[in-house]
């Protein structure tokens, strides 16, 4: 990166401020629903605002992109992400670690909670066959997994994590009308720290494509990991996560 701490977006030539934005509308692809189109792209202060793409999503929908520029600077400064605060570890190290710190299997549980049937992002990270070359945690000699898929209910997932002595549950969620996704996990961080005394409760992980990774204390779990996790990260995380909770107690 540059020494720049205030930056434009980038279209056609730098730093003019050109986006792209895509949104659905609730009107027939006409002209008077391309209208519309750019009469939103005005509001939300694209100027010029140019339609660039229209196409129906059934009967009385209709998908629009708009390319146009817009005034606003981005503070690099003012970012805040979550920065990865631990190494990234291969299997090898990832078992050896886990032999020589817990000398024991680590024990990992799964799910999907809610009505959320979306098992894509569990499988991913959990499943022998893993994602983007990576294979899942199951596929790691030193840690014993269990995954119950999808709709599993709060209590199901707080009794296996009790029977299986889970040292970390990990919940996906997809499904985000109504904010179904933080309501599911506030629901279940509540559920474990009263099904568990602090020293025995197992690390709380969360995924999903639409998670703030900043909201992990606000929704009581240990972890965010959005989207691109890797299993590898994963991993890596608990080995350090656990080790770091060993030595504090």
């Amino acid at each position: 990166m540059s020494g720049k701490t205030v930056v434009r977006p980038y279209g056609d030539t730098t730093g003019d401020g050109m986006v792209q934005v895509s949104f659905t509308l609730p009107v027939p692809h006409d002209k008077r629903g391309e209208g519309a189109a750019l009469q939103l792209a005005g509001k939300m202060g694209l100027d010029p605002a140019m339609l660039v793409h229209a196409r129906a999503m059934g009967d009385g929908f209709t998908f629009f992109v708009v390319y146009g520029r817009v005034g606003h600077l981005v503070d690099l400064a003012a970012v805040r992400v979550a920065e990865r605060d631990y190494p990234l570890l291969t299997a090898k190290d990832v078992n050896g670690a886990v032999r020589r710190r817990l000398r024991r299997k680590l024990s990992v549980v799964g799910a999907c909670i809610g009505t959320d049937a979306h098992t894509v992002g569990i499988d991913a990270i959990l499943n022998v066959k893993g994602v983007a070359g990576q294979k899942g945690l199951e596929y790691y000699r030193e840690l014993r997994v269990l995954n119950l898929g999808a709709q599993v209910t709060v209590p199901e997932l707080v009794e296996a994590a009790r029977a299986e002595r889970a040292d970390a549950v990990l919940v996906s969620q997809v499904v985000t009308q109504r904010d179904a996704h933080l309501h599911n996990v506030r629901e279940m961080s509540a559920a474990f720290r009263e099904a568990f005394p602090a020293s025995r409760r197992p690390l709380l992980v969360v995924g999903g494509p639409r998670f703030d990774e900043m909201m992990a204390a606000e929704l009581g779990v240990d972890r965010i990991f959005g989207r691109g996790t890797t299993p590898g990260e994963v991993a890596s995380y608990l080995v350090h996560a656990l080790t770091a909770r060993r030595a504090a107690a």
